[in-house]
């Protein structure tokens, strides 16, 4: 069983990294591995709504960057964590850019598999920020795990947020309410429970 993990911090190794791997060690302790996509500080392609993934096998038809091999990724993992920084009470657009793209063209399949979100801040906007993550997790019906306060944590750079022990005890409930849900996910499947069969198709236009 793994998680992929999103940073969507311009950062590599900064503090939002520091945070997942918080919850990385939680996951592993209950004996699920994790993986980490960094959406990288080159500029990053937005979705133009051209459709062309329609034609397409849960695939972005700009095939030039990581979104398709993070597709890939989740379609085989047993869970989505998103996690960005804070930029301007919302999270930083590279990583709206690359989810964007990612769930328009594929979101039906990861439906059924765990989602949890965290950001971190130095100061504030994290709720704002945190419920634009939760929406591409409810958009594709995938359960989201929870933990005992709001997912985030506070501090401007990784040595930072180690001081934050409320928001380190988030994190790695965090991790193990995932880790619960991917198995009982895993074990309801075993036992022949599948998703329900959601319907698609109607469409409202507000405007007519």
């Amino acid at each position: 069983m793994n998680v992929v993990m999103v940073n969507g911090s311009t950062r590599r190794n900064g503090s939002t990294q520091a945070a997942l791997d918080v919850v990385a060690e939680a996951l592993s302790r209950e004996g699920i591995r994790s993986e980490t996509f960094w959406v990288g500080n080159a500029p990053v392609r937005d979705c133009t709504a051209c459709r062309a993934c329609r034609k397409l096998d849960n695939a972005c038809t700009f095939g030039d960057d990581l979104v398709n091999p993070l597709i890939r990724s989740i379609q085989a993992a047993d869970g989505l964590l998103l996690a960005s920084p804070v930029y301007f009470s919302n999270v930083t657009g590279a990583m709206h850019s690359v989810l964007n793209r990612v769930f328009y063209s594929s979101a039906r399949a990861f439906k059924g598999r765990a989602g949890a979100a965290l950001v971190v801040a130095r100061r504030a906007g994290t709720t704002a920020a945190l419920e634009s993550l939760f929406q591409y997790l409810h958009y594709c019906e995938m359960p989201i795990a929870t933990s005992t306060y709001w997912p985030m944590v506070h501090g401007a750079q990784p040595e930072d947020i180690i001081k934050d022990e409320e928001g380190l005890q988030v994190l790695r409930n965090l991790g193990l309410n995932m880790a619960w849900l991917i198995k009982s996910i895993r074990a309801g499947r075993e036992a022949g429970l599948q998703p329900p069969g959601s319907a698609y198709g109607a469409r409202t236009n507000f405007i007519r």
